[in-house]
């Protein structure tokens, strides 16, 4: 009775007093709490660059024309590789290594044999230019692209731009057998039609047949930024994204910077960077009641054991990422100069990231999914552009801005998103941690089969899952 007399003799003046600035302080914090970060976080501002080799003139005025660009060889670039390999000075292996150690030295000895006597590149620079490639100079550096139209499109039919990324240690090249499948579709027998595309494949810079930028901090933004300046220049004002390993993190800071550009982003990697408190008791609890932290059994399969397979195995199959995000041309400089070490420090990826069970084979699996023409081609592209040390320094780029990868998550990704989960990626990152960034996920597919490369390995699955993510977009 004595706190209720209290309170009705309270004066109601001296009420406000104190509630009103303290109701309005509380709004305002909030107003400040929720306005602040969406004024920061929605986008990630484009910017702008220079990457060319001097400073920017003052009255420059870039050179936007697209100019066709041809393949070539010659003898003396042939004959200097077999010279090259004819000097391998061969490591014997450790007896029942299989890949556990690297790239098994005994294999090894086939590949560069097969190489020296058998590959022929001139007949791989005709398969490269059998799509049509371009240059075009964007922000002080030449970038180099495929463009592929469709031979045929029926009548009403709307073609989709689709770009697409590649990552390391691959290049434009990866996409050569899933090109055909998504320009005539109905061909490959993928759908009836109403699904066509023209396809864009760049050369990230410093990769293949793109300039190597000249400056520092060259990072996915920038990389972002100068192939939606691409895109823009071929005539597009809305296209689709598609990306792995790298080009997963380039495509989705293209879908954070220029949103309404982005018709749709599909993915067969997701990046989310370090993980929250929520996720830590999520991976926890996941192991033994997964469908309280909303893992589905298949989830469940690819991610336990949690400790083997999201530690052990990445700390095995990552150590050249520390090597790249630190010192990247110590290791570099030396594999520019030998055709055989740059070809077992790429094909090893090509190995046990295609199936880590790969680890265990003499040959590393290797022509169990490619063939060898396959997979020096995409070596020669990198020995005869030079690019092996840009390419490598595109990791300390990123990694000394951003070491865990997370500051570009605080952008939340709302355009229409696919993912494509295929069961020996690196990594599995489950739908519900995707949905933490990605908020606007249309499709989510737990892929039968395949791994890292997935237009490389698996070309038909990953374009019928391209198709089935841009039918459901476009029926919005």
């Amino acid at each position: 009775e004595t706190i209720l007399s209290r309170i009705r003799s309270f004066d109601y003046s001296q009420k406000n007093a104190v509630l009103v600035p303290a109701a309005a302080l509380g709004v305002g914090g909030m107003l400040l709490y929720w306005a602040r970060p969406r004024r920061k976080m929605n986008i990630i501002d484009m910017g702008n660059g220079w990457w060319g080799s001097c400073e920017r003139p003052e009255e420059w005025k870039e050179d936007d024309s697209i100019r066709p660009f041809k393949i070539e060889t010659s003898d003396k670039e042939i004959e200097d590789l077999h010279q090259r390999l004819d000097r391998f000075r061969f490591t014997p292996h450790v007896e029942g290594a299989a890949f556990h150690y690297g790239f098994n030295s005994s294999y090894l000895k086939k590949v560069v044999s097969y190489w020296r006597n058998q590959f022929d590149w001139r007949k791989q620079v005709e398969e490269l230019n059998k799509y049509p490639h371009f240059h075009t100079t964007i922000e002080g550096i030449d970038i180099h692209f495929i463009h592929v139209k469709p031979s045929y499109v029926p009548h009403g039919q709307t073609v989709q731009p689709l770009l697409m990324v590649h990552g390391w240690p691959g290049s434009f090249y990866e996409f050569y057998k899933i090109i055909p499948l998504l320009t005539e579709p109905a061909k490959h027998g993928l759908n009836e039609g109403d699904v066509v595309f023209e396809v864009i494949c760049p050369s990230i810079p410093g990769y293949g047949f793109s300039e190597a930028p000249h400056k520092k901090e060259f990072d996915t933004i920038a990389a972002a930024r100068i192939f939606h300046k691409l895109m823009s220049r071929l005539g597009f004002r809305k296209y689709y994204l598609q990306g792995g390993d790298w080009g997963s993190r380039i495509t989705t800071n293209m879908a954070q910077m220029l949103p309404q550009c982005v018709k749709g982003l599909h993915l067969n990697i997701a990046f989310l960077g370090k993980p929250s408190l929520r996720r830590m008791i999520s991976i926890m609890l996941g192991a033994y009641v997964p469908w309280l932290v909303g893992l589905n059994r298949e989830d469940a399969r690819r991610f336990y054991p949690y400790m083997q397979k999201n530690v052990y195995d990445v700390l095995r199959e990552s150590g050249y990422l520390h090597i790249q995000a630190t010192k990247p041309d110590t290791a570099g400089c030396g594999l520019n100069d030998s055709p055989v070490g740059l070809a077992a420090y790429i094909l090893e990826k090509f190995s046990t990231w295609t199936d880590k069970s790969f680890l265990h084979k003499d040959d590393g699996g290797l022509e169990s999914k490619y063939s060898l023409d396959e997979l020096l081609t995409n070596v020669m592209i990198y020995w005869v552009t030079s690019s092996i040390v840009s390419s490598m320094r595109f990791y300390k780029e990123n990694f000394s801005t951003d070491p865990d990868l997370t500051a570009h998550n605080r952008v939340g990704v709302r355009v229409p998103t696919g993912i494509a989960a295929f069961p020996q990626e690196i990594i599995h990152t489950p739908h519900v941690w995707i949905k933490d960034v990605y908020k606007n996920i249309i499709s989510y597919s737990y892929m039968p089969r395949g791994g890292h490369f997935a237009a490389f390995e698996e070309p038909k699955l990953l374009a019928q899952d391209i198709v089935e993510f841009v039918r459901k977009v476009e029926q919005l």
